[in-house]
């Protein structure tokens, strides 16, 4: 027999209270915090809502492809090449395994993330 399976649903990622707070451990900026709202898990691939106030952070993919969609707040992504592009309220991006580079958060940044382990060859 087949198992049962349903949706896990947050009705509106925008105003879901993610939690507490806590310190963001590599940012650069003094009190700046984050906080992660676990949604749903499942083989090699996680999904949630993340939530970080102003400040700026690096940030590494080790062993992991992130999606992410941006529902409020803006940054500057600054890639380890030195390229860089803005992310507000409605931008869609991917950093693949292997990314490295720093955000600069300019007002509180909301967003959806879905994780997918990499598969090594």
């Amino acid at each position: 027999m087949a198992k049962a399976t349903t949706a896990t649903i947050v009705s509106d990622a925008t105003t879901v209270d993610p939690g507490e707070a806590v310190l963001k451990p590599n940012s650069s900026t003094p009190g700046q915090t984050e906080v992660s709202l676990p949604v749903w898990e499942g083989e090699g691939i996680r999904a949630g809502i993340w939530e970080v106030s102003p400040g700026t952070f690096k940030s590494k993919r080790d062993g992991y492809d992130e999606l992410c969609q941006i529902l409020s707040g803006s940054a500057t992504i600054t890639e380890a090449n030195g390229n860089s592009f803005d992310v507000a309220a409605g931008s869609f991006f991917v950093t693949p395994a292997g990314w490295e580079g720093s955000w600069a958060v300019h007002e509180t940044l909301r967003k959806v993330w879905v994780i997918h382990d990499a598969v090594s060859d």
